[in-house]
């Protein structure tokens, strides 16, 4: 059966929106825009550990705290879309994007860019809900619909793709700062350009925008996330517990404020369709079985294996390619075939790539990375595409901002618990290397601060030390990768149950 909540079609739906496809141009662009921010962030890592050299942990929370505060502000910045105006949240956000920006790539210690990443968290949780919830409103017909969540998607994947060769080409030339700036013509083009084609849309009659539910949304996801995190990585203790516990709480008033307002941020009647609840989860454990081994892939190719950072994009290339070809079709397929096999097909071809890179070592052939990377992306590009099709096909067009943001939600959420939870194997497997007296403590927090610590070494004990420190880490990342092989297995068994009939209208 269909989703039980899932919007009649009216009239006025019916009639194709004239200018649509052009307005869709100008949304991939906020896309394009966070995807190259996103992938060279990995690529740079291996240089902000070199300049601002921070610990184990700081570099973690460089690469997760974007994520920590987007999860917890993406429900409430998709309610104030519906409510102040789709368009005018993305055009103010894309702004604010571009120009904090500047500030990340400017940063001068480690907690300078903490809080810039953090900021330009706040600024990306306006951009992805509000195109979602503009696609839903521009294209009434479904498979218009999902032609067009397919080319969203598939920007979204050359964004993956053109941020590292982009970025290394940069990073080659230039200080890695460079690689944050070149957000600046992006966005520039996008608030200049959807400023005179995007339509407005926005809530009829949305009701106030509750501070109070922002607030316990806000606490409730950072306090929960940061308790998964900290007892990953060091263990339960009296701070991962009283942060776990107060996120808990505030997430659980959060639903009971939810329940009880006339018009809440959140309508929490959506979770009761299957199809809804099924595609958020598949989201959710999609990334976190993702995100860790993606993090670190960037410096394994650097690092491990000794390219270039322009060399370390081309190698990353296979996996935008297959998530883009696999975008365009992933609707049709779902038409044809069912929507829980294309997304339990896809994410299980995940989870059997992810396995074969458990036997990677230090000299592993290109071959086998490349095979799996093509086939990680395509799985991705099926599985992304027709979720999101069914979270926005499953209510009004009115919610859309608010159930766009739950998709982002599970996403950014999982991407924030997969390099908590998966970072925190491949560090503390790292940590465990044995070196000869003599070798600094710093080169344990991480393996670019073994190879900038090895620089400053005699040649007879920089060797053996950075020969360790890479066997480790590739230990680490096998470990990684076998855990999100486990995740990714479970997630497509669980979307196999949860999309049981579940459909994709074509009418």
């Amino acid at each position: 059966m269909t989703s039980a909540i899932r919007p009649e079609t009216s009239a006025e739906e019916t009639a194709p929106r004239p200018g649509r496809w052009l307005a869709l141009s100008v949304l991939v662009l906020a896309v394009l825009l966070v995807a190259v921010d996103a992938t060279v962030l990995g690529l740079a890592t291996p240089y902000i550990s070199e300049d601002l050299a921070p610990t184990g942990s700081q570099l973690l929370w460089i690469g997760d705290v974007y994520s920590f505060v987007l999860a917890g502000l993406l429900v409430s910045m998709g309610s104030l879309g519906d409510r102040i105006g789709r368009k005018r949240i993305l055009l103010y956000g894309a702004a604010a994007f571009g120009l904090i920006s500047v500030l990340n790539a400017y940063a001068h210690t480690p907690e300078v860019m903490i809080a810039a990443r953090a900021l330009l968290g706040v600024a990306g949780a306006t951009l992805m809900p509000a195109t979602l919830a503009l696609i839903r409103n521009l294209f009434h017909d479904p498979r218009e619909r999902s032609l067009a969540i397919g080319i969203w998607g598939a920007t979204a994947s050359a964004g993956t793709a053109v941020g590292p060769i982009l970025g290394g080409l940069l990073l080659e030339h230039f200080w890695w700062g460079s690689v944050f700036l070149i957000n600046l013509p992006v966005m520039a083009v996008l608030v200049v350009v959807g400023a005179k084609l995007l339509p407005e849309s926005r809530t009829p009659e949305p009701g106030p925008w509750d501070l109070p539910s922002v607030t316990l949304s806000l606490a409730g996801m950072i306090g929960v996330v940061y308790a998964v995190k900290e007892t990953a990585s060091h263990g339960a203790g009296l701070p991962a517990l009283g942060a776990g516990l107060l996120g808990a709480a505030a997430l659980y008033l959060f639903v009971r404020r939810q329940l009880a307002l006339p018009k809440p941020l959140l309508d929490m009647r959506l979770f009761r369709s299957r199809g809804f609840s099924g595609a958020v989860l598949a989201d959710l454990l999609t990334v976190l079985g993702l995100s860790g081994l993606v993090f670190f892939l960037s410096q394994y190719l650097q690092l491990v294996q000794g390219r270039g950072p322009f060399e370390a994009g081309l190698a990353e290339l296979p996996a935008a390619i297959g998530a883009v070809v696999a975008g365009l079709i992933a609707g049709r397929a779902a038409r044809r075939f069912s929507v829980r096999s294309v997304v339990a097909g896809g994410l299980a071809a995940i989870g059997l790539a992810l396995a074969a890179l458990t036997v990677i070592g230090q000299s592993t052939g290109y071959p086998l990375l490349g095979a799996a990377l093509l086939v990680v992306g395509a799985g991705a590009g099926f599985s992304f595409t027709v979720t999101a099709d069914v979270i926005l096909s499953s209510v009004p067009k009115d919610q859309a901002g608010a159930a766009s943001a739950v998709s982002e939600t599970a996403y950014e959420l999982g991407a924030a618990l997969g390099i908590a939870i998966l970072g925190s194997i491949v560090t503390g497997v790292y940590r465990d290397f044995p070196a000869s007296p003599g070798t600094p403590p710093a080169a344990r927090e991480s393996l670019g601060s073994a190879v900038e610590a090895a620089t400053h070494l005699p040649a007879a004990t920089a060797a053996p030390m950075l020969d360790a420190a890479r066997e480790y880490f590739v230990n680490g990342l096998t470990l990684a990768a076998g855990t999100g092989a486990t995740v990714l297995l479970t997630a497509s068994a669980a979307a196999w149950f949860m999309l049981k009939n579940e459909r994709l209208d074509n009418t």
